[in-house]
């Protein structure tokens, strides 16, 4: 099934907006009128901003303190503090201005906490358009009550942003009227604002509604003859307007029926599913109507709290092969969606088994207490095989012997028990876990099998039979890739036999057996990887075979259905060079063999270099040696176009792998969109940091809180004025296992406690703006959701976090050593020393060809890791990281330093970018693992591997 947003909620409101008033011209809306139950007539409807539109400052004030440990209710008292005449309403007046008010916004913040506080971040969350969004049940009542032809107005107290205007983050189109106190120099509660209101809408007192969420501010209104309605929550006060009005106020949505009786879905397993793909949390039932078109796939609506989707999905029955394609339908979407083509933005399509393994592989990760190989390899490996193609039935999720009731005489199942797991998916889950015991010996402790039994004299089919009589009695083809669901159902137990046995250990399993489940985890999981090794082996026999060619464009690496383990040294070349046949799993290592649009991406990319950023080289330079360096370059911001800097790469990639929704929307959200910086503190002064175990920051739980105290440094980003995150590894248990001792933490930089020591130097260059802080964490405390992962992880999170951040720098450094050789060649044909051009001199033409050569391998490596890890995933790629990362840094070293010695005593100076590049080469053989700890990784990983 393929679900979307409605497309786009604003553009049916529109269409039904326009139907509507198809025969009122918008100059005449206003003559329509509306009568409640009273007798009344209202003809428009008057919304204060704060607590009725958007979240209220009160509201967002108490989140703000409880996150920042700050005494309860200090932000509202400093907030009323002076009533009229007090700094909030001076600034809401226009009379003073925003550095004014803050300075003394935070000089009565301070007062009243009995700390140092800063303001500023509350002012960022007050003002950010992002965190103050419309509520969309107000958004649907503007919607219906202009579509009705009545008035809307917005009535606020509002204030000036720095950039001279006022701070309205609402489509002002919503309304005919704004009156904002900033700009009419008055405030609520004085009459004379709602005054002007009413004379700009040209209405009496009495054919108007407020809606307001202070006290003071109604009763002021009501004072002059205007309905009231007192906001504590948008919906319950939309409800009392809808009374009031007479008439609905909630979308309608046309053209829609109840579900028809062979179409429904069930709801609950629907509406669970959508609410962890959406990451919903607040109640309300699910709506589910059916769209009356359609004549192929059946389409649904589908509104749950305030998201309205659109669900598709084949219909039931024997279906016609390469009919009712959704996932087509999905892949073309969501491509044409990334091309800017006005298509509804698809959420998600719901395959079963890509669930199911996803929901697997994180319960597994929850109660995981050893590593076991094959279990790593399979998570590896099964995203990477799923189905093409499935069917959608009910699905019993358990579906073995045990779990059926047979007749007592006869030859007949009386009952299927246990619908747990049950839910809507592939068939071909049950069929292949209800073979599990054709795989297992007589003497497994948990199912008996019948792995050792001669089953043909038993009478019973084998596994391969079974499945053939299951399709053909379906009229389905053949099933090929049936070791696929076999061994996803090994995995999928042995998923489960791990956790009984974490629960054993902490005395909370139901049965007796459960501490033998560790063992049986391991010897499940292997039978799993037996059946992908199975696989492997029938999709390589399939594959067409190859001519091999003397010069091509891609190399094929081990192909990607295959194993890690299986024929890890074997490469051929591909067939043909040409990008309309380069597959997944073609390495494309020169800028011909790419498709045309990504050709035509690489010629863009290459000349906005060139034409813009090589340019602003010596502009950058003399900002870095200023007093303003500390501050970012504003040429900088204007340039970024990838926002791929480090460490904000690697934190993002912990967000996305191991964060929670929350805290994704927290930071992830501003770090993709470049508004905000991070750094990651785990390099301590007093240990061997190279070592992860070492790390000694301390992390203890006290009161609800985790409270950090350490020394760290060499925490680069940290001097950012931007820089609003520090991830930060510290130790949680010093006497767990010795890789879950630490754990990682999400700390805003605004907590009290952090303390920055000095900006260190490397090679006397302070990399201004970021720099390298040497900090102290004392007594910083830290709420209990900012923990990553869970308590112990810290060591995981860390290895998943550099795996990424190394071939990035990899990356950076092989542009690095491509911008010195450029600069090397320039510097070789303008200069000329004993009578001759350097281009000439013997000694510059070997270390331009040597430094071309040594590029070029280490491109080459750095490419093939890259395509691994795209291919086979991270873990599968540790090999071919620990060599770029030993690889890189020194050959980047040595080409930046022949550069150098072309250039002479100019090449050490700031006037040419090489005596930065060097330092950042050689800080680089440390950073993310030194040298020596890369070598031992490749040497034991080669070792391994024997002859």
């Amino acid at each position: 099934m393929c679900i979307r947003w409605l497309l786009g909620s604003s553009q049916l409101q529109r269409a039904w907006r326009a139907a509507s008033l198809k025969h009122l011209p918008y100059g005449h809306q206003g003559t329509r009128r509306w009568r409640h139950s009273g007798g009344s007539t209202y003809r428009a409807v008057i919304f204060d901003m704060g607590g009725v539109l958007i979240p209220s400052p009160g509201k967002m004030a108490a989140e703000w303190e409880v996150r920042n440990h700050i005494p309860s209710g200090t932000v509202l008292k400093a907030l009323s503090s002076g009533g009229e005449n007090g700094p909030w309403m001076k600034f809401m007046r226009a009379e003073i201005t925003i550095e004014d008010f803050l300075q003394e916004f935070r000089k009565l913040c301070s007062e009243i906490s009995k700390t140092d506080m800063s303001v500023d971040f509350f002012s960022f969350l007050l003002t950010n358009e992002q965190v103050v969004k419309q509520f969309p049940v107000m958004t649907e009542a503007i919607t219906q009550i202009r579509a009705k032809g009545l008035q809307t107005a917005l009535l606020s107290n509002n204030f000036f942003l720095p950039n001279g205007k006022s701070f309205l983050p609402l489509d002002r189109k919503q309304f005919d009227v704004v009156v904002e106190s900033c700009l009419e120099g008055i405030c609520k509660p004085d009459p004379r604002i709602y005054k002007l209101c009413l004379e700009r809408l040209g209405r009496k007192p009495s054919e108007c509604i407020l809606l307001e969420d202070l006290g003071p501010n109604l009763k002021a209104a009501a004072s002059l003859g205007i309905h009231t309605i007192k906001v504590n929550d948008p919906e319950t006060a939309v409800k009392e307007l809808k009374t009031l009005l007479g008439f609905t106020l909630r979308t309608v949505v046309p053209n829609t029926r109840p579900v028809r009786k062979t179409m429904e879905i069930p709801k609950d397993s629907l509406e669970k599913y959508l609410r962890d793909l959406l990451g919903i949390q607040t109640t309300g039932p699910l709506e589910l109507l059916q769209f009356d078109h359609g004549q192929s796939n059946p389409t649904y609506y589908i509104k749950l709290a305030n998201q309205q989707m659109v669900l598709r999905k084949k219909p039931p029955g024997t279906l016609l092969p390469s009919a009712h394609a959704v996932e087509r339908e999905f892949r073309i979407m969501k491509a044409l969606k990334n091309a800017g083509v006005p298509v509804p933005k698809v959420l998600d399509l719901w395959d079963y088994i890509t669930r199911q393994v996803q929901t697997w592989i994180k319960q597994y990760r929850a109660t995981e207490t050893s590593t076991i190989p094959a279990m790593e390899r399979l998570i590896e490996w099964l995203p990477l095989h799923l189905p093409s193609q499935q069917r959608t039935t009910v699905v019993h999720g358990d579906f073995r012997l045990d779990n059926l009731l047979f007749h007592p005489e006869t030859n007949e199942v009386l009952a299927v028990l246990d619908w747990e797991l049950s839910t809507l998916g592939d068939p071909l889950a049950d069929v292949a876990y209800s073979c599990l015991a054709h795989y297992l010996p007589s003497s497994f402790p948990i199912q008996p099998g019948l792995g050792d039994c001669d089953l043909t004299k038993l009478g019973i089919p084998t596994a391969e039979e079974y499945f053939r009589m299951y399709c053909l009695h379906m009229g389905i083809p053949p099933t090929e890739n049936w070791n696929f669901y076999m061994a996803f159902s090994f995995f999928r137990i042995a998923a489960i036999l791990q956790g009984v046995y974490k629960r054993s250990l902490t005395g909370q399993a139901s049965s007796a057996t459960a501490e033998q489940s560790g063992k049986l985890t391991e010897f499940m999981s292997n039978l799993a990887w037996d059946f992908a090794v199975k696989e492997g082996f029938r999709v390589f026999k399939e594959m067409p075979p190859t001519k091999p060619l003397t010069r091509s464009h891609h190399t094929w690496a081990r192909p990607q259905f295959l194993p890690r383990t299986l024929g890890r040294r074997s490469y051929v070349t591909s067939t043909d060079s040409s990008p309309a046949h380069a597959s997944k799993g073609a390495l494309v290592f020169s800028p011909e063999g790419l498709s045309p649009p990504v050709r035509e991406v690489y010629q863009r990319l290459k000349q906005f270099i060139e034409r813009h950023v090589y340019p602003a080289e010596p502009e950058l330079q003399s900002h870095q040696a200023s007093a303003e360096r500390w501050t970012p370059s504003p040429l900088v911001e204007d340039l970024k176009i990838f926002n791929c800097s480090a460490p904000d790469t690697g934190n993002m990639e912990v967000l996305v792998r191991y964060g929670t929704e929350e805290q994704k929307a927290r930071w992830l959200t501003p770090l993709l969109e470049g508004k905000a910086r991070s750094c990651f503190a785990m390099t301590e002064p007093q240990v061997a940091s190279s070592d992860a175990t070492n790390i000694e920051s301390s992390i203890r739980e006290e009161d609800g809180f985790y409270v950090i105290n350490g020394h760290k440094w060499w925490i680069s980003g940290i001097l950012d004025p931007r820089c609003q995150l520090c991830v930060f590894m510290g130790k949680t248990d010093p006497h767990a296992p010795r890789h879950q001792q630490q754990s990682v933490l999400l700390v805003p930089m605004d907590t009290p406690g952090i303390k920055i020591i000095r900006p260190l130097t490397v090679y006397g260059l302070e990399d201004a703006p970021g720099g390298h802080g040497e900090v102290l964490f004392e007594k910083v405390r830290v709420p209990k959701e900012n923990m990553v992962l869970g308590p112990g992880r810290g060591f995981e999170i860390a290895q998943g976090r550099l795996g990424p951040g190394r071939i990035h720098h990899c990356m950076r450094l092989i542009g690095c050593s491509e911008r010195a050789l450029a600069l090397m060649k320039a510097r070789a044909k303008s200069r000329v020393a004993f009578g001759k051009p350097l281009v000439e001199q013997g000694t510059i033409l070997a270390d331009i060809a040597q430094s071309r050569v040594e590029i070029e391998q280490a491109r080459l490596l750095v490419l093939k890791a890259a395509h691994v890890m795209d291919v086979a995933g991270n873990k599968a790629a540790a090999l071919d990281i620990a060599m770029i990362k030993m690889v890189a840094p020194s050959m980047a070293s040595r080409v930046i330093d022949r550069a150098i010695q072309a250039f002479g005593a100019a090449g050490l100076s700031n006037d040419f970018p090489l005596a930065q590049f060097f330092a950042g080469a050689r800080a680089l053989r440390f950073a993310d693992g030194p040298d020596e700890v890369h070598r031992a990784a490749v040497a034991k990983m080669e070792l391994k591997h024997g002859l």
